[in-house]
């Protein structure tokens, strides 16, 4: 068994439970993931797993161990996986599913992804700020305001909020419920939001 596992997200939608009640959820694609290396305490000094998704040229070809003579032609993601107590899953060309991570309905993980990228924005968007008055004989409106006020020859105090790069950073949201398994499909459906938008990498981990 594995202690994380990668997939990509495909969106939100929407189950009932057993009283009517709806319950937001994201799912997850967990397909296509096949382990390229085995890392061991005595040659690497540490044990993992490497794991890679083929591009979607070679998605529906059976795998071949000619691929990892050139992983980055034939994978689109190469990352490593945590491997747990059970090393069955160690095995180079094994494709890894859901049930390897042996999470039940109920279970609470961890999510980690890259937030949508929003680009360069000011400080109301970026901050929250307020802004200034709308009116037309204002001068303020969407600006900073002062950045060096009581400090010598105007220096700008360290990590300041100004305007800048927006999203697109590592975001983990910890302890989602499992709301749904579907084994068939090979998808995770947790509830609440996950960062990023369609067909972001995310990073699952089981919640020990």
């Amino acid at each position: 068994m594995v202690r994380s596992l990668l997939g990509t997200k495909i969106g939100m939608t929407q189950l009932f439970d057993e009283n009517r009640k709806v319950i937001p959820v994201t799912v997850i694609d967990m397909n296509g993931w096949f382990v390229t290396q085995v890392k061991t305490k005595e040659n690497d000094g540490y044990s993992a797993l490497q794991v890679g998704l083929p591009r979607k040229r070679y998605r529906d070809k059976p795998f071949s161990f000619d691929w990892l003579k050139d992983k980055k032609k034939f994978f689109v993601h190469i990352n490593e996986v945590v491997l747990g107590e059970d090393s069955s899953a160690a095995a180079s060309g094994k494709q890894l599913r859901l049930k390897d991570l042996a999470l039940t309905v109920g279970d609470n993980v961890h999510v980690a992804g890259k937030s949508r990228g929003l680009g360069f924005q000011g400080v109301m968007k970026r901050w929250g700020f307020s802004g200034g008055p709308g009116a037309h004989g204002s001068t303020f409106h969407r600006k900073p305001g002062s950045i060096g006020n009581m400090c010598s020859q105007g220096k700008v105090v360290k990590g300041k909020k100004l305007p800048g790069q927006h999203g697109y950073r590592r975001v983990k949201v910890k302890n989602l419920e499992v709301a749904k398994i579907d084994e068939t499909l090979n998808c995770l459906f947790v509830k609440g939001a996950v960062p990023g938008k369609k067909d972001t990498l995310l990073f699952i981990e089981r919640q020990l």
